[in-house]
Formats: structure tokens, sequence, C-alpha cells
């Protein structure tokens, strides 16, 4: 891959001290963990062909936990491309980040991101009310890399690029559908998805008051299938030196960040999580 994965390598050390945090939540409550907003930087059944339907599911990520088993989302580090003014560029402010498709850039940006097409859904619930409450009117800032593990805004090849970034307000079903590309594995980390939770579609375009960070993780079956298609070579060897049990991230427990994902390769997939805040 290229000289910008190195980069990833180096920014994994940015993501310490969130994780430490989280632990030492998690030892001192005793419960449920608490959201920390990041400001930086498994395996499973093998796959079938490219044009079977592939599906891995979640009680926790299809439908979150109920009643008194109601979990905050686990808080994640943000990592070191963020693209929120926390680490260098703002991409929030701009004029046209409010949107569902994230495939292309926009703005004086035209590139369009290659890939498996995949559709995510992220539905936001009241953690307080049990997870029975959705929360309407919220917004949700997701961002991820693109098929050749590049980050728009960041990596070298791309840093003209705002791909795969969005910015969307929760409707009353507390749900936001984004229209984008199934990730690639990159050195030292698990397939996965960057998501930041605001109280308001105001506050996410001021890049103000994060309620929530965290990161949504692809089940490997489907992984598996898609990059054994054009284009993600790469990420087969990535994936096969990476686990969920190893990832840095995902090590301590992924179940609230797993997403459900259904579909092909040839029809594209859509994925599901539900993010009690």
């Amino acid at each position: 891959m290229s000289e910008e994965l190195h980069d990833h390598d180096r920014g994994l050390s940015f993501d310490l001290p969130t994780l430490h945090r989280r632990k030492m939540i998690r030892l001192l409550a005793g419960v449920s963990l608490v959201p920390v907003v990041g400001c930086s930087g498994d395996d499973a059944d093998t796959a079938g062909s490219s044009s079977s339907t592939s599906s891995a599911s979640s009680a926790a990520a299809s439908s979150g936990a109920s009643g008194a088993s109601c979990e905050t989302i686990p808080g994640e580090t943000a990592g070191p491309y963020p693209g929120d003014g926390s680490n260098g560029v703002n991409v929030l402010k701009e004029s046209g980040v409010v949107r569902s498709d994230i495939t292309s850039s926009f703005g004086s940006a035209s590139g369009t991101a290659e890939g498996v097409a995949l559709t995510i859904t992220l539905t936001v619930v009241d953690a307080a009310s049990g997870c029975d409450t959705a929360k309407e009117g919220a917004a949700v800032y997701l961002w991820h890399c693109d098929r050749d593990g590049n980050y728009s805004l960041y990596s070298e090849s791309v840093t003209e690029e705002n791909y795969l970034r969005g910015v969307q307000e929760t409707d009353s079903k507390g749900q936001v559908t984004f229209t984008s590309i199934f990730p690639a594995c990159y050195t030292g980390r698990w397939p996965h998805i960057h998501f930041e939770v605001y109280g308001s579609l105001d506050d996410a375009t001021k890049a103000t008051s994060i309620t929530a960070t965290s990161q949504l993780a692809l089940p490997k079956d489907v992984c598996d299938t898609v990059y054994a298609s054009d284009g993600y070579e790469q990420s087969v060897q990535n994936l096969g030196q990476i686990s969920l049990e190893s990832d840095m991230i995902f090590s301590d427990g992924y179940d609230q960040q797993m997403a459900t994902v259904e579909g092909s390769v040839d029809k594209g997939y859509t994925a599901t999580l539900t993010v009690p805040v």
C-alpha cells in the first residue's frame, strides 16, 4: 500500500490515551461505559462467492438493549483523521457537508470513491429512557477510509478530496442513512467506520458539543467476501494480520459496535447499528 499507511500506524498511538480512559472508566464504574469524546487522531466463518448474500448480526447492534440493560455506546477515539477541527481541517463548517450520499466529494472537489456499495443506517436512541425513545433532531457526522485505506483531507493522494464524510439530522425514528462504499482494511486496524453524535444539526455544523464519539465494526464474513472483489486486494493481506480480539479499539468488547450487515457484492450491502447516547 501507499506510504500513507505508515501514518495510520503513527495515528494508532494517538488512540491509546482514549482506550486507556475507556478501560479505567469500566474498572471504576463497574457498569455501563460513558461516552468519551476523542480529539485525535475475529475470526468468523469463511465467506461465500461474491454473488451470494452475506449477513452477520448482533442482538445489541441490530436492536440495542432495552430497559435496565440499555447501555450507552462505548466511547472511542476519533482517530488522527477526523476532519472535525480537532486535528487540522474542519469539514463540518463547509457548505455541502450535510448530505446522505457521501461517495463523492463536494464543493470545489470532484473525486468519487470507488468500491462495493454500502448503505449505512444508524439509529440514535436515548439510553436514559432504556433505549426506547428515538433521538429525533440529533445529528450524526460519519466518515471512513476509501478502498485503498486512505482518508480524504489527510492522506497524501486525496488531500484535496472530502468524500466519505457527511452529516445528517436524525428523523422521527432517530435514524440517519448514508450511501457510501465498503471501507478497506488498512494496516493495524480492524475494518471500521467512525461517527460522532451531536445534540443538533446546528451543533454538528458548528463542530461543537459532541454527545458521543464511537466506531462501528464490520463482520469478518462480509469483509472476506468484499475483499475478494477487484480493488480490495491489499485488504485481504491486512485483514489476515488483525482480529477483533487484537484490535486496539475493539479488543475490550465490540457487541454494541458490531453492525448488522446484509447484501452482496453485486447488489451492495446495508449496515445497521443502534446507537444509545
